[in-house]
């Protein structure tokens, strides 16, 4: 087993897909392939399942992975120690879900490219709900979630910012030509969220519910920008963070409706295994988001 195997299988789980990996290290794909099945071969187990054109991990390949990033971080570790001359190097995998992607992260990728331009940045947009499995599976680095405050004994979460939730709709809308909103008035109301499982949208029906409001219609999405455009299209009232409609508030394309929910509190956090190695390159990124996000 070389040490080269399992750079590659670890840059293949990060990408699961052969042809990016090959790019990122800069081989031809066969070459990849290739040695990903002299590591199968050693170790006698699949560690990758290809499902069509879909690459994933299998079981046995998520258990390796923990132990081949341990092994690849504690040479880093070693390589850091020897020749720390400043000149940051290397791959650093992360996570976040598209809210976070979208409006929070570019300034930070920016930055961060700018001062380490020798550093291959792999990014990875996860629903929220995949983003702290991605840590334990060691598909990623790092992972930025939106959520309540996070408290684990696996997981070091540090917040950022403070995320401000509110209903949003357009102004010819029948509610947003109230300026008092009561719980009878969201009788029969569409509401454009998130899907279930969401934490925000978890929070979000608890809210409600702790108001007595029920008869409901949701209408329900993946996607914060499609959520957006239904909103602006006059569809429903939508469940968002104030970070994604504010350009279109500053031109009065949408309103904040006269509702408030005190009970939700919503914060970007920072999040790493707790038993993850610090790694210059990581330690860089993370100042670099504080800084931003400061």
């Amino acid at each position: 087993m070389e040490l080269r195997q399992l750079n590659t299988f670890r840059t293949v789980a990060s990408t699961l897909n052969f042809t990016r990996a090959a790019e990122a290290l800069n081989y031809v794909p066969s070459n990849v392939t290739m040695q990903i099945k002299a590591l199968e071969q050693e170790l006698g187990v699949p560690l990758f399942d290809r499902l069509g054109k879909q690459l994933v991990l299998t079981t046995a390949g998520k258990r390796f992975l923990i132990h081949a990033r341990d092994v690849l971080d504690k040479l880093a570790e070693a390589r850091s120690d020897l020749h720390d001359d400043g000149q940051l190097s290397g791959t650093l995998t992360i996570g976040a879900n598209e809210v976070v992607c979208a409006y929070r992260l570019p300034a930070v990728f920016r930055k961060f490219r700018s001062r380490y331009p020798g550093v291959r940045l792999i990014f990875r947009s996860v629903p929220n709900q995949g983003l702290k499995p991605a840590l334990l599976e060691g598909t990623a680095d790092l992972v930025y979630v939106l959520d309540e405050p996070v408290r684990s004994g696996v997981f070091c979460a540090e917040p950022l910012a403070d995320e401000h939730f509110r209903l949003f709709a357009a102004p010819d809308y029948p509610l947003a030509r109230q300026e008092v909103l009561r719980p009878a008035d969201f009788n029969g109301e569409v509401l454009l969220t998130n899907e279930k499982g969401c934490p925000y949208r978890t929070m979000f029906d608890r809210s409600f519910e702790q108001a007595g409001i029920d008869g409901l219609t949701h209408l329900e999405f993946q996607s914060a920008e499609a959520i957006k455009q239904c909103a602006l299209s006059g569809i429903g009232a939508a469940f968002l963070p104030e970070i994604v409609v504010r350009a279109e508030l500053e031109r009065g394309e949408l309103i904040a409706l006269p509702w408030s929910m005190p009970d939700l509190r919503v914060q970007t956090q920072m999040l790493w295994h707790k038993d993850k190695w610090l790694s210059p390159i990581l330690t860089s990124f993370m100042d670099t988001a504080r800084e931003v996000f400061a």
